[in-house]
């Protein structure tokens, strides 16, 4: 148990006193997690791989001891991937017993565990804590396994789950050093400047640990590796994937051809895979939230069933690191752009078509609809136009809102709202 403690000491700097690096605040998720935790709900963050979780962790480590005066020695980390807890029978179990008997024995610390997943029978572990009512919990994941697993239900919904997504443009501005408010006659006057670090922001996304990089090369390299270790760590060996290099041909062929409608039907004569494989494969990406699928929008459960689908995924610059190269592809990227924020957002985008091809439509709280299309161009391509026409015109006082997002146009075209693409990101 000796080992284990200056495992812990180690993990956890606070005790002692010892400064720990918080990075770039995003307060986007933070004020959630905060507000989440003071419920005495578990707080649940999931996300794929790298994409800030255990950063977002210690600033709230940080925003407990320093602004709510929280005692250090009443906070537990934990990295339920380190080496050390393998060899343990009751890992997690263990843990607390050593953090309370020679840390802290008083009720109310609040234990956090990042990447608990790795934990078998973690499940059932956190719902027995979670009923003895001493601690705050913290927890997270680096798939949707997480939360699509035993925990939903021996929980029934008793906890609070935040989706952590790389970097929206706000934050990567702020990467940056780059701090923008929200006045708009100050965001216009920048505006040549934003649209320089927009493109930037296009091709190399928004994994934070990349966006620090300096060197081109070492960003590609770097998102490579990123990309490698999801699909080994997240897909391959959670789901005991046999045929890889299946797999491997058909995440290569999504990834090149993200925002383009498919079907399984089409896939499996297109890789010469099984369509109910392709089916589980996708399903693996999406569990690893790597990919997204997108649905064709009907109210009718049977017409979504039969109408393809579109694929979008995680991070432009993943997109682009791993398949092929990007000046082609800067239309597919846009539109891969406001999906993300779409989700951000809290929206399930779905699309649309009859003679034209509406990208995204929302549901809105009120049970309205917002039609969305997007184009890389300021010559506002009729056909856009056209097409959210038509939706409005199929699903006439359901729809609210119809925007067509631009390069740099800003104008009203009868009930079409066009804005440009940098202006629509920072206004969230």
């Amino acid at each position: 148990m000796t080992d284990l403690l200056e495992h812990l000491v180690a993990l956890n700097p606070w005790w002692s006193g010892r400064a720990f690096e918080t990075g770039v605040r995003r307060e986007r998720y933070l004020s959630k997690i905060k507000q989440y935790l003071a419920s005495g709900e578990i707080v649940a963050l999931s996300g794929v791989r790298r994409a800030g979780k255990t950063t977002l962790l210690y600033q709230m480590i940080h925003d407990l001891i320093h602004e709510q005066g929280v005692d250090p020695r009443s906070i537990l980390f934990v990295n339920c991937d380190e080496p050390v807890l393998d060899g343990l029978d009751h890992p997690l179990e263990t843990v607390l017993d050593t953090y309370r008997r020679a840390v802290w024995s008083d009720e109310g610390a609040v234990l956090v565990f990042d990447e608990i997943q790795n934990v078998p029978g973690w499940e059932r572990w956190v719902k027995a804590v979670y009923d003895r009512n001493q601690f705050g919990l913290v927890i997270s994941g680096s798939s949707s396994h997480l939360l699509d697993t035993e925990v939903s239900t021996l929980i029934s919904g008793r906890y609070l789950a935040v989706p952590v997504y790389p970097l929206d443009f706000r934050e990567y501005l702020l990467f940056q050093g780059c701090e923008v408010g929200s006045d708009p006659i100050a965001l216009t006057g920048r505006k040549y400047d934003l649209l320089h670090h927009l493109r930037r922001y296009l091709r190399e996304g928004g994994f934070p640990q990349t966006v620090r990089q300096k060197e081109e090369s070492v960003k590609i390299d770097q998102l490579r590796a990123y990309y490698d270790s999801i699909v080994y760590r997240d897909i391959v060996r959670v789901n005991e994937v046999r045929n890889q290099r299946a797999m491997s041909a058909l995440l290569s062929y999504l990834l090149t051809n993200i925002a383009s409608p498919y079907s399984y039907r089409q896939l499996e004569q297109v890789l010469g895979i099984e369509a109910a494989t392709i089916r589980e494969y996708i399903h693996y990406a999406g569990m690893a939230m790597v990919l997204f699928e997108v649905r064709y929008f009907s109210y009718s459960l049977k017409v979504q069933a039969r109408n393809n689908k579109k694929i979008y995924c995680i991070d432009t610059g993943l997109r682009n690191a791993v398949s092929f190269t990007f000046s082609a592809d800067e239309g597919r990227c846009v539109e891969n752009l406001v999906f993300l924020e779409l989700r951000r957002r809290g929206y399930e985008p779905y699309y649309w078509k009859k003679r034209g091809e509406v990208d995204f439509v929302l549901k809105n709280q009120d049970n309205t609809l917002t039609a969305i299309n997007v184009t890389s161009t300021d010559a506002l391509p009729e056909r856009e136009m056209d097409a959210l026409r038509e939706f409005a015109g199929e699903f006439g006082g359901k729809v609210k809102d119809l925007v067509l997002i631009t390069k740099d146009t800003e104008r009203t075209e009868g009930e079409i709202r066009c804005v440009p693409l940098w202006k629509w990101l920072l206004d969230a």
